[in-house]
């Protein structure tokens, strides 16, 4: 056995034999308050930690104490609340009190990392207790790194949900599962990533087990799924007026339309206003009170940003990002996840595709019209045709359907691949009167991955930098595969052949984020001729497709939680446009700043003046390509 090995060895057995020591008395809220003290690096208030700046966050970490009986605790939350603190004291705490092996789980490796620096680092810099007790990772034999930390009696290991192996690595008492609604659904084939962490404290009676998270989507929202387990415990505050104690609700906050700055909480007893700056007093005054039996194991915790501090997050920030959502359905979406704090219900039924083809535009097929500024494409795999829709994006992330392409043809063969060729080779006429290429292309893999994959490392690859990749590879080809359990669009890129010289990277698209996404846009309402206002952001703009088209698109439903295919209906076409809007964030329109749209503008002559009425063009059938050795016989 080497030496590095055995040294392994034996910080594990001597965090093992820690743990059967009598736990202390002290609480962890009693810890923080005498040791903990927050860095200027990851605070906004650095200084020593006070309890009561968070009260609703003392009994949280109490149930934490190894005092307690309860061995899971479950928090379901909204943003700027304190939570991460409180996840960190539970660290501090085992370390210095109660020392024994603890993983600390967050979505990817990288978060891990990051959380690791920004955060686990301050920690033990910052406190004198800690710091005697962790070694300094210039130490030879320090046993610290960053995603592991050595200690007397334990070990902190931190890790990724992404990462079967880090989730498998060791037997752990303590387990505190970070934002656990952004784990994917499936760690390297091995199942579900909460289920690998939780195996980890099998061997352990008094474990303790820390789940956080912002839930996301309703029915797939792992936090929301937990809660319910639990004794479901709401945080009570009293009215500074009449003393009647009740949880707050956005709906009890009012202010005049367009004045948020105005906002004030109503009680829900004798109606008189409560102000934000009184908000510290009442919170010192609340109370967790549990609305449910539970499992007797689990103590579950609900609290939404309407508790945040004084200084930190006001009813009116609140009011103010209400009124900003109500046109923009990713702001609703975020404010009912992130202010909230409760999963997004996503719309079961479809939209109708019968106003969608109503609303049909007069700009030609296959041309890219004024506002369009850069065009993806997305390609799905059929057994004997490729379906293709080529769309441009502009600003507000609006877009217009440009043309749609069945590519005919046994796609085990190479023919119909050489269509495809010529689709990602060519530029498309845009109304300025330049040609437009297409910057991404993403590919379904789903159907039959090894021609999938030799047909992508035949062409440039996209990389994921600050603005996409518009300067590396102006035409890129990407695999993509689909994923049910996760919050996110794009989840990144893997290797799936790293034996070739230029190996493929496949990524993983999150198809219901898309989906949703991509039918909360369809119900947008264009403004009328009268109002003279813009489109709303993200609203879809169609050519004259035949009906078909837009039957497809609408073909599939939000069911208990799983996306369904109507009956009798096909879905290529919302495959296809799914895989489109994939390769736009893959070339950065979720990250783009301003200067990024006006360089994309730039590259444009300014417009000239259009004709106030335009002919009504016919319906038109799409594309269909039939295989030949000249690709573009039509």
């Amino acid at each position: 056995m080497s030496l590095q090995a055995q040294t392994a060895t034996e910080v594990y057995d001597e965090a093992f034999h820690a743990g059967l020591k009598p736990d202390p008395l002290l609480t962890i809220t009693e810890w923080a308050d005498r040791y903990r003290r927050l860095s200027g690096k990851a605070a906004s208030e650095p200084g020593p930690y006070r309890s009561d700046r968070t009260p609703y966050m003392r009994e949280i970490m109490d149930s934490l104490s190894p005092s307690c009986l309860i061995e899971r605790v479950v928090f379901a939350k909204g943003a700027q609340l304190g939570a991460t603190e409180g996840g960190n004291n539970f660290v501090g705490y085992v370390i210095h009190k109660s020392p024994g092996p603890m993983m600390v789980v967050q979505p990817t490796v990288e978060l891990a990392k990051r959380n690791s620096k920004q955060r686990i680092d301050p920690l033990i810099e910052e406190s004198d207790v800690l710091r005697d007790l962790v070694k300094s990772p210039r130490s030879r034999d320090s046993g610290n790194t960053v995603l592991s930390k050595g200690f007397p009696g334990g070990v902190l290991v931190m890790t990724g949900a992404n990462s079967a192996v880090g989730l498998r690595s060791m037997a752990v008492r303590y387990l505190f599962l970070d934002e656990i609604d952004a784990y994917p659904g499936d760690v390297d084939g091995e199942g579900d990533p909460i289920n690998l962490a939780f195996a980890r404290t099998r061997t352990f009676s008094r474990r303790k087990v820390f789940m956080v998270s912002t839930p996301l989507v309703a029915g797939l929202s792992r936090i929301e799924a937990a809660y319910a387990e639990s004794d479901q415990r709401r945080y009570w505050v009293p009215c500074p007026h009449c003393g009647e104690f009740q949880v707050l609700k956005f709906e009890r906050l009012r202010w005049p339309k367009s004045e948020p700055k105005k906002a004030a909480y109503y009680c829900i007893a004798c109606e008189q206003a409560i102000f934000n700056h009184q908000k510290n007093a009442m919170l010192g005054r609340g109370e967790w009170r549990p609305e449910a039996e539970g499992d007797g194991r689990t103590r579950g915790y609900h609290l939404s940003s309407l508790y945040s501090p004084v200084g930190w997050y006001s009813w009116e920030r609140a009011a103010e990002d209400w009124e900003k959502a109500q046109k923009d359905v990713e702001r609703l979406k975020s404010f009912v996840n992130l202010v909230l704090g409760e999963s997004w219900q996503e719309r079961g039924d479809a939209p109708d595709w019968q106003p969608l083809y109503d609303r049909r535009e007069d700009y030609p097929i296959g041309t890219v019209p004024f506002g369009g500024l850069f065009l993806t494409a997305g390609a799905d795999i059929q057994r004997d045709r490729i379906e293709v829709e080529v769309v441009a994006w502009g600003r507000g992330k609006e877009s217009w359907s440009v043309d749609y392409r069945v590519l005919v043809g046994d796609t085990a063969r190479a023919d119909v691949w050489r269509q495809l060729d010529g689709v990602l080779d060519e530029e498309l006429p845009h109304a300025s009167g330049m040609r437009m290429p297409i910057r991404v292309l993403c590919v379904d893999s789903g159907f039959n991955p090894r021609i999938t994959y030799d047909w992508v490392r035949g062409h440039p690859q996209a990389s994921w930098g600050p603005a996409g990749s518009r300067a590396s590879n102006p035409k890129a080809a990407v695999a993509v595969k689909g994923t049910a359990r996760t919050d996110r669009l794009i989840l990144g890129a893997s290797p799936v052949d790293a034996s070739k010289r230029r190996g493929t990277r496949l990524w993983t698209l999150g198809t219901p984020v898309a989906k949703s996404e991509l039918y909360s846009r369809l119900r947008l309402v264009p403004p009328t001729e009268e109002s003279g206002d813009p489109f709303p952001a993200g609203y879809c703009h169609f050519p004259r497709y035949e009906a078909e088209y837009f039957r497809q698109l609408t073909a599939e439903s939000f069911v208990k939680g799983h996306w369904v295919l109507s009956a009798n209906t096909r879905n290529e076409a919302l495959d296809a446009r799914v895989y489109a809007r994939a390769a736009a964030s893959i070339y950065g329109i979720d990250r783009f700043a301003e200067k990024h749209w006006r360089e994309l503008e730039a590259l444009l002559p300014a417009p000239a003046a259009q004709p106030e009425t335009t002919p009504a063009l016919p319906s038109r059938p799409v594309r269909r390509v039939t295989v030949s050795s000249n690709w573009m016989k039509r």
